[in-house]
């Protein structure tokens, strides 16, 4: 059996982390490229419909997260999630915040 020093673990987890740095910026440059590729606009009414992502992305995640745990994976489909401010129409909240504070009922003593 091998002895195994802390500073050769050390070094083995600077290197996985150097290595994952570099393949996230990969992944974040593609999806970026695609994002600004993508001719369809957003949803307008504030659903929670969300966008396909297209096979070159699913290549670029199978291919990291492969890396990542070391054994292939299969990715069957991915969705990209819409952000908080997509999601949430401002004059629908406002809306919903005046429905619910007309909802107070007196309090009987």
């Amino acid at each position: 059996m091998a002895v195994v020093s802390a500073k050769d673990v050390m070094a083995a987890v600077e290197q996985l982390r150097r290595d994952m740095q570099g393949q996230i910026a990969e992944l974040r440059s593609a999806l970026e490229a695609a994002q600004a590729r993508q001719t369809t606009p957003a949803p307008a009414g504030g659903g929670a419909a969300s966008k396909e992502v297209g096979s070159e992305i699913l290549a670029i995640l199978a291919a990291t997260i492969t890396a990542f745990l070391g054994k292939k994976v299969r990715i069957r489909s991915a969705k990209m999630l819409l952000t908080p401010d997509e999601i949430v129409n401002p004059w629908a909240q406002r809306g919903r915040v005046f429905i619910h504070a007309s909802r107070n009922l007196p309090r009987r003593r």
